[in-house]
């Protein structure tokens, strides 16, 4: 996969078919989270990507203890509302990351097989 992947309708299943070290080594930040918004896989392409490292994220409340700056209606409010609407796909631009507050980042948000949903980012070239 690379970053014209990013663009698939079908992004989330073509992930969720690729193994975890594949997945950690995709061009673009992958997490996903429980039902609950807890996250169950955080991609170490995403802790280089933002600038979080190595710093814990598996089994924590995502827009809580790890990206408070998406608890907000133009993240977690679209994507809450698009889970209650039946099948999750959505496209929002936000501007801000663990390591740049003003770098420009698209989130991809589609649901996930079993349950939950995976967020895929994709930053703007610094």
């Amino acid at each position: 996969m690379n970053d014209d992947d990013f663009e698939s309708a079908d992004l989330a299943s073509a992930v969720e078919a690729l193994p975890l070290k594949a997945i950690d080594q995709l061009p673009f930040g992958c997490i996903r989270l429980d039902g609950q918004g807890i996250v169950q896989f955080y991609s170490v392409r995403e802790g280089e990507l933002s600038g979080r490292g190595s710093l814990p994220t598996v089994g924590l409340p995502f827009f809580t203890a790890v990206a408070p700056c998406m608890d907000n209606p133009a993240v977690k409010g679209r994507i809450d509302a698009a889970i209650a609407n039946g099948k999750l796909d959505a496209d929002i631009l936000h501007v801000g990351d663990f390591s740049d507050r003003d770098r420009p980042l698209r989130i991809r948000a589609q649901s996930a097989s079993g349950g939950g949903v995976w967020l895929f980012l994709q930053r703007e070239a610094a």
